[in-house]
C-alpha cells in the first residue's frame, strides 16, 4: 500500500499553504509517523522556510521531473533526511517554473511525480505535496499523485471564489482518471471576531458541506513567528492554538482515512 499522498493546493496564495504543509507534516511526525515533505512550488517558499536556499542546492525537486527514470541514486541525491524529529524534506527550485516548457513533448508527463513516489512510497506513511499557486504540469502530477487533494481556503470573499479554477481542473482530471480525485477543504486564517470571517466559514460549510473538514485554523500570529524563526509552528510554543489545531487536522485527516 505505502505512503498516502496528500496535494496541497489552492490556485490562490498567500492562503496558508505552505504553513498547512510544513506544520501538519510536524504534526504527524508527533503523531509517530514516517513523513516526506516535497516542495513543488517553483516560489520555493516551503524550502526557504526550513533554510533550503535552492541555489546552493546540488539538486532539487526539479532534478525528479528532468529526470527519465527517478531511480533510488536521485532521490538519495535530493531528499534532505529528517532527524526523527523532523520529516523528511524534498525542497523546490525555480527552475520548477521552466516545467510547462521542458516537458512539452514528454508522454505521460503527468504520471511523473506518481512513478517517482513509487520508489520511496513504501518507506512513509505519507507524503505531503506543496502545490504551485496555478494550473499546470506540476498541479496536475500532484493531483494524479495524490489520495486526497486538501484545499487551504483562507476565510474571505476572494479566497472562496479563487477555488472555482480548483475545482475546475479536478473536474477536467475526473474524466481521464480511473478514479476521481478526492477533495477536502480546510478554513485557514480564520478570524472569529469578524462577521465576515463568520459568513464565508458557513458559505463553505454549505456549499461543500461534508467536504470541510472540522478543524478551523485560526489566525495566529506564532505562525508568522515560526516562520521567521525557520521552525514549524510546534518548536516555537506547542500549546499555542494554531499548533493544536495542526494537531486536531492531523488526527481528524487519519480518523477520515481509517473512517
Amino acid at each position: 500500500m505505502g505512503a498516502r499522498v496528500i496535494a496541497i493546493a489552492n490556485q490562490k496564495g498567500g492562503v496558508g499553504k505552505t504553513t498547512t504543509a510544513l506544520n501538519l507534516g510536524a504534526a504527524l511526525i508527533r503523531l509517530s509517523r514516517r513523513v516526506l515533505v516535497m516542495d513543488l512550488d517553483p516560489h520555493a517558499n516551503a524550502s526557504v522556510h526550513l533554510s533550503y536556499f535552492p541555489e546552493t542546492l546540488e539538486a532539487t525537486a526539479y532534478d525528479l521531473f528532468q529526470s527519465e527514470t527517478a531511480d533510488a541514486a536521485l532521490w538519495a541525491r535530493i531528499l534532505k533526511p529528517g532527524d526523527g524529529t523532523h520529516f523528511d524534506f524534498v525542497p523546490g527550485h525555480i527552475r520548477l517554473s521552466e516545467l510547462e516548457v521542458d516537458l512539452r513533448d514528454r508522454k505521460n508527463k503527468g504520471l511523473i511525480l506518481s512513478e517517482a513516489l513509487n520508489v520511496v512510497r513504501e518507506r512513509y506513511d505519507y507524503v505531503l505535496v506543496d502545490c504551485p499557486p496555478h494550473v499546470g504540469v506540476l498541479l496536475v502530477n500532484a493531483m494524479v499523485a495524490s489520495n486526497l487533494v486538501l484545499i487551504p481556503i483562507q476565510t474571505d470573499f476572494l479566497a472562496l471564489y479563487g477555488i472555482r479554477l480548483l475545482f475546475d481542473t479536478m473536474r477536467l482530471l475526473n474524466r481521464v482518471l480511473p478514479a476521481p480525485v478526492k477533495f477536502m477543504a480546510l478554513a485557514t486564517m480564520f478570524d472569529q471576531r469578524t462577521a465576515a470571517c463568520r459568513r464565508i466559514l458557513r458559505i463553505m460549510r454549505d456549499k461543500l458541506g461534508d467536504r470541510v473538514l472540522d478543524t478551523v485554523v485560526h489566525f495566529d500570529t506564532k505562525f508568522r513567528e515560526s516562520s521567521a524563526g525557520g521552525k514549524v509552528i510546534f518548536e516555537v510554543d506547542p500549546k499555542t492554538r494554531g499548533a493544536i489545531e495542526y494537531m486536531q487536522l492531523a488526527k481528524e485527516l487519519e480518523r477520515n482515512e481509517n473512517a
